[in-house]
């Protein structure tokens, strides 16, 4: 018996909506089962300053307080984390400050012997994997927190310590950064290495620290460019073509980072991805301005009061975080300019405001695989992108 015209829609109807939910199912599943065989590594989280500076514990759940805490890095399905040694210039004991983070991290791990395990060498890192437990490294942001001294490098390498920023923000006696070559606030400073700051890169090298250019100004980048004779790291940087903030990567240099060897870690940060950010947020600023300026006459660091002023109107400064897709839209650029085996993730998480739409805090991982899957990247490309350019270069610095 033929069944009358509207039976046969009705079930031609279920039979679509059953193939796409099927569809839809399968291709979460298979993101989800991608992102859990890969080794995902984030090379900059600032979790440990933010840390001491609240009174909070990496092994609380900080759901709400912080972009991340141990669980929720297991929830995310995050391998290895590198957390960064950070302090701001204006720190009278840099070397000392750097140390008390260490000692936090290792406390951190001890307390958690099952869910973390520092980690200084690849072999330590691939045993960790295999455990299931967190990798935790270090990287510290900021040459100034060695003094001036190899031997306190040397000594931060011991403890642990895998990549070296060459400078934050605030220049060093040996090499000067972004913000002060872009500002030009150097004063009598030439840019650039110094005779010192060449030694130290010759000594990250022969150590087997990963030399860091992210913060560095551009006659410090082509100085250490110049110098090194392993492949470097860019911990949390992004594109300046696409978003011209003034510690972004022209693309004369990431030209020279594919060349060398390195790899560029893209940072979440809305204001390095979205060149109408900060726009957006001068008008947030502008409609709190009392507010704000009164935290500024107590509060040292402007950063402080953003992240404060952006969590109290969380709705409000929602609206202009960047979008989602902006992050890989700098992540197409690069490996469109110099190749897949350059590109990786340094999130920068609890370290900044305003990461992007849908990446809230570090459970939201699995979305870039998501993203990247649908882009088009091959899954042995997502491998890399998430964490194998990172360890090839880790490897390569540790022979």
């Amino acid at each position: 018996m033929k069944l009358p015209i509207h039976s046969r829609l009705f079930i031609s109807c279920c039979i679509l909506v059953l193939f796409l939910l099927h569809t839809a199912t399968a291709q979460t599943q298979s993101y989800k089962k991608i992102h859990n065989k890969a080794i995902v590594v984030d090379t900059h989280n600032d979790a440990l300053s933010t840390l001491i500076g609240n009174g909070y514990s990496f092994d609380q759940h900080l759901d709400g307080k912080t972009h991340s805490d141990v669980y929720r890095m297991k929830k995310g399905g995050i391998d290895v984390q590198i957390f960064s040694i950070f302090c701001g210039g204006e720190q009278k004991d840099p070397y000392n400050f750097a140390n008390r983070e260490i000692d936090t991290l290792y406390a951190t791990v001890a307390r958690n012997p099952n869910n973390m395990m520092i980690v200084k060498t690849p072999d330590q890192l691939q045993q960790a994997v295999a455990g299931k437990k967190l990798a935790a490294m270090m990287g510290v942001e900021g040459g100034h927190m060695i003094e001036n001294s190899l031997d306190k490098l040397d000594s931060l390498f011991n403890r642990g310590v895998r990549y070296m920023t060459l400078t934050w923000n605030n220049s060093n006696p040996w090499a000067t950064s972004a913000m002060e070559e872009t500002y030009d606030t150097l004063l009598h400073q030439p840019k650039g290495l110094s005779s010192f700051g060449k030694q130290v890169v010759h000594r990250m090298n022969a150590l087997g620290m990963l030399v860091d250019l992210s913060h560095v100004g551009e006659k410090t980048f082509w100085d250490a460019i110049n110098t090194t004779t392993k492949p470097v790291i860019v911990s949390h940087s992004c594109v300046y073509n696409l978003c011209p903030a003034f510690r972004n990567l022209k693309d004369d240099q990431i030209k020279a980072i594919g060349k060398n060897g390195g790899v560029i870690h893209l940072n979440f940060y809305s204001g390095f991805l979205d060149g109408n950010y900060h726009k957006k947020s001068d008008a947030f600023t502008q409609r709190h301005k009392a507010e704000t300026d009164s935290l500024l006459a107590v509060m040292k660091e402007s950063y402080l009061v953003e992240e404060y002023m952006f969590k109290k109107y969380a709705a409000e400064t929602n609206e202009i975080r960047a979008p989602f897709n902006l992050l890989f839209d700098h992540l197409d650029y690069i490996v469109k300019l110099i190749g897949v085996d350059h590109v990786g993730l340094g999130s920068d998480f609890d370290g900044i405001e305003s990461p992007p739409q849908q990446l809230d805090d570090v459970t939201k991982f699995p979305l870039i695989t998501k993203e990247l899957l649908r882009r088009g990247y091959s899954k042995q490309d997502v491998y890399k992108i998430l964490g194998g350019n990172f360890i090839r270069i880790f490897e390569a610095n540790s022979l």
